[in-house]
């Protein structure tokens, strides 16, 4: 899903949380909607690592060709893996709830990743690229070594 629907959807997703309940924080609505998008954070990482530069509009560029490629494969039958993306992982996701529980801004945070995840999973399966990403650290970790 591309950035500016995360972005709309979390913006989206903030104001029916400040609807339902008003009396949450500003600061943590805030956190809510950032986190909702900024998990991509991975895919830029991710990006500068594979083309060894820091131009943002180099990472759209990247994930364009990415894109392409990843068509062209499933076309033919090739089911790879896509890039790692820790953010998105299981093992994050449970770190920040169990931070979240001792120190609430963390709990916002993961609340909002968590909204990003559940629409990355909708997407890919619609779109038929769920075998594309691994969800748990566990499972990359093991098969890398």
């Amino acid at each position: 899903m591309l950035p500016r629907w995360h972005i709309f959807l979390g913006m989206v997703f903030t104001f029916l949380i400040w609807i339902l309940m008003p009396e949450t924080n500003i600061y943590y609505l805030s956190l809510v909607f950032l986190s909702s998008f900024m998990i991509d954070f991975d895919h830029y990482m991710c990006s500068v690592m594979k083309t060894g530069t820091f131009s943002l509009k180099r990472a759209f560029v990247y994930h364009k060709k990415e894109a392409i490629k990843q068509e062209r494969e499933r076309n033919k039958g090739i089911r790879r893996r896509g890039d790692f993306h820790l953010f998105h992982t299981l093992e994050f996701h449970a770190l920040l709830f169990l931070i979240g529980i001792y120190f609430t801004p963390f709990l916002y945070i993961f609340i909002g990743m968590t909204f990003h995840s559940i629409l990355d999973i909708f997407y890919l399966i619609y779109h038929g690229y769920l075998y594309r990403r691994e969800f748990l650290f566990v499972n990359w970790i093991r098969k890398k070594f």
